[in-house]
């Protein structure tokens, strides 16, 4: 009896041996075909990165290079200490809250129906995605004049569904809380589409099966979306929170269209290009910058943790 549990042990641990040097092989292999691709991508990738942190210790003028002086982190300390920073800061986190929430939720509600919808499937993959197709800046224009006074349809049709209760005059774009709005407004209107894509790569992932057996013992709508089909699909989940808060955080092309920054509506990449295209102030915009990148590596990173997904699928 205790030889042949020897013998067994024995057997697992030749085959454990094998797992593992199979592993230790396809991962030799997959550097020696991803490693080149990967070593140019860092390259690529890291270099503006360190030359920004580098230039970004500096009192550099485009204008003055002559006049380029290390100051240190002194222009890291006038950046947070300053007041307009912390305003487009407060701007741009109200819009990637407001633009994220609704984002979710649309998104998911026409993933559910783009996952249950089989004969139109296409047909309707395809108009709801059409808004994403549409270039940005085009999108900012259109939503611009879309809620001007003098060009607009968006004060009329409220006008009309409130019984003119909402007055045609309204300006969107006269204080701070009405062009954020006008703002979100857009953005979930052309980043919608992309949410619901992501999700609707997680539903295809759900098991059926689980939910078919969740609905037989009496499970609720509510149960199986929250027991079943969510834990499901926590990966895509993720990807889609992630990637869309990261471009939220990043946003310039509606605010810089529709209000040019004006009643407080600056974001953090406005106040970057102001620093480095306008004022050619190259320190003050690279420290801005690098400040920004860091909130994106600090967001990603609550992100993977908070969700506590397996990205490498288990894999050693």
């Amino acid at each position: 009896m205790s030889t042949a549990t020897q013998e067994t042990r024995s057997a697992k641990a030749d085959g454990a041996k094998k797992m593992s040097d199979r592993a230790r092989g396809e991962r030799n292999l997959g550097w020696k075909l991803a490693g080149p691709a990967f070593v140019v991508m860092v390259f690529v990738t890291m270099y503006p990165i360190l030359y920004a942190v580098y230039l970004s210790l500096f009192n550099y003028r485009l204008t003055d290079p002559a006049g380029k002086k290390f100051v240190g982190l002194k222009n890291y300390m006038t950046a947070l200490s300053d007041g307009l920073f912390w305003e487009a800061f407060t701007t741009t986190f109200i819009i990637v809250v407001i633009t994220l929430v609704f984002e979710l939720i649309l998104g998911f509600g026409l993933a559910m129906l783009m996952n249950k919808v089989v004969i139109p499937r296409r047909t309707l993959r395809t108009i709801v995605l059409i808004p994403y197709a549409i270039i940005t800046v085009v999108s900012a224009f259109a939503w611009l004049y879309a809620a001007k006074i003098d060009t607009g349809f968006f004060n009329h049709w409220l006008s009309t569904f409130t019984f003119g209760a909402f007055p045609e005059d309204y300006n969107w774009f006269g204080g701070r809380w009405s062009s954020i709005a006008i703002i979100c407004i857009s953005e979930i209107w052309k980043t919608t589409p992309f949410m619901s894509l992501l999700l609707l790569a997680g539903l295809a992932q759900v098991d059926s099966a689980q939910e078919e057996a969740a609905k037989v013992d009496g499970a609720t709508w509510w149960q199986r979306l929250t027991k079943v089909i969510l834990p499901n699909m926590k990966a895509a989940l993720m990807v889609a929170v992630l990637f869309r808060t990261l471009d939220a955080v990043r946003i310039y092309d509606n605010p810089y269209v529709m209000t040019g920054g004006a009643n407080k509506t600056t974001s953090l990449s406005m106040l970057v290009a102001r620093e480095t295209i306008d004022r050619v102030e190259i320190g003050m915009g690279s420290a801005l910058a690098v400040i920004l990148f860091i909130i994106v590596l600090i967001i990603a990173a609550i992100f993977v943790k908070g969700f506590k997904v397996d990205l490498a699928g288990g894999r050693n």
